[in-house]
């Protein structure tokens, strides 16, 4: 099962940073305000970066990497 992180940019022009197996479905969550706290309020949010990885491990470790770039990094990798 592949495991994915993602950026999205949020209707206020700030990005969030997740986890998930399924991208589509948490998309869809996200935008119905069932995902995250910090998106509700903020949608819609729009899918700008995803990376793929084997294993759930690799994943976490990448997403609390990206969380703690600074937001000029992060747009690096939105807008390359």
């Amino acid at each position: 099962m592949p495991h994915h992180v993602y950026i999205l940019r949020c209707a206020d022009d700030t990005l969030y940073t997740g986890y998930t197996t399924d991208i589509e479905r948490r998309l869809q969550e996200h935008n119905q305000e069932y995902g995250a706290k910090y998106t509700r309020g903020r949608t819609p949010v729009e899918l700008v970066h995803t990376e793929t990885y084997e294993s759930r491990s690799t994943a976490m470790k990448r997403e609390a990497e990206i969380k703690t770039m600074r937001r000029t990094d992060k747009l690096a990798l939105v807008e390359p």
